[in-house]
């Protein structure tokens, strides 16, 4: 099981757990947080979302400030990017996958501190994508 964070294109998060996200699918199911046992898990289309952000947990960091600076101290694997949202986010990152003809790729965020281990981005919920 995954735990994820996933962001909507309305702006909406929702928080749970997965273990049939696949990149090459239009679709996964989301157990939500809430969720009382045995209940019939969420069906996400990737169509309306932003990103899902695998993460370490599901409480976050509150108090982290996130920072889109690399750490220079250590090999980065992949390439280096940049994702600016059309809500405005941006996010920087190593990427191995990014194909502008795809419907996502993965980012692991620049922030080694960052409670998201790596990002699935949604090419359609992008402005701008740029490698550095």
């Amino acid at each position: 099981m995954n735990q994820v964070v996933v962001h909507t294109k309305q702006g909406q998060l929702l928080k749970g757990s997965t273990n049939d996200f696949l990149p090459t699918k239009d679709r996964f199911h989301l157990i939500p947080v809430q969720a009382t046992p045995g209940a019939k898990p969420l069906e996400i289309l990737i169509a309306d979302l932003k990103a899902v952000f695998f993460v370490k947990d599901l409480v976050g960091q509150p108090e982290h400030e996130k920072k889109n600076a690399f750490n220079t101290d250590a090999p980065l694997p992949g390439r280096k990017i940049r994702v600016v949202f059309h809500d405005g986010e941006t996010l920087q990152g190593t990427t191995n996958g990014y194909q502008p003809g795809r419907p996502g790729f993965f980012v692991v965020p620049a922030d080694p501190k960052s409670n998201n281990e790596r990002c699935f981005i949604v090419t359609a919920a992008t402005k701008e994508v740029a490698l550095l």
